[in-house]
């Protein structure tokens, strides 16, 4: 009986005291992140001017610049206000070709076939789904995008490598308004 009361009294005891928060055993510093953005700005300042001498080549299209950090070029405009742009939740039907700086395909348009795409319900590389928003059906438009607007760090892990800048010609066939 003696020592049931003592497991007792132990028990409430060690169940009483509140557990004390440990230390870590290293601490971790932003500077990482920091190495990592500055590694970033200097890569895409880096494929701003290889890009920006592409253009500067181009004669035969003017190239405008996105507010999201790539470039584009009309190739057939659609000048009708009676056409409206993507939005959420519209099945866009569309084929697009990607190639390298140099002008060398990657993927052809029957390689990458027709597709129809969910606006932002889908995956779909960050420059093409904020490209396909400025389009209206009937356009065809050449599409500049940085690496960090394609594929990115990853590549798409078979045909575009690691931070490669591609050039992809998109054509909007249609746009089902949801």
């Amino acid at each position: 009986m003696y020592r049931l009361l003592i497991c007792l009294i132990m028990f409430f005891v060690v169940g009483c005291i509140t557990p004390e928060a440990r230390k870590p055993v290293t601490v971790k510093s932003g500077s990482f992140f920091n190495e990592s953005i500055a590694r970033n700005k200097k890569l895409y300042e880096s494929e701003k001017k290889i890009i920006s001498a592409l253009i500067a080549k181009s004669t035969e299209d003017k190239y405008i610049t996105s507010e999201s950090g790539f470039w584009y070029a009309y190739q057939i405009k659609m000048d009708t206000d009676s056409l409206k742009t993507p939005v959420f939740g519209d099945i866009i039907n569309f084929d697009h070709s990607i190639s390298d700086l140099n002008g060398n395909i990657i993927y052809t348009n029957e390689q990458l076939k027709t597709r129809n795409y969910a606006m932002d319900k889908e995956e779909l590389f960050t420059g093409l789904r904020e490209g396909l928003k400025l389009m209206k059906a009937g356009e065809t438009v050449t599409f500049i995008f940085p690496s960090q607007k394609a594929y990115g760090y990853y590549g798409d892990e078979n045909k575009i490598g690691t931070n490669t800048p591609i050039i992809s010609k998109v054509t909007v066939n249609s746009i089902t308004q949801k």
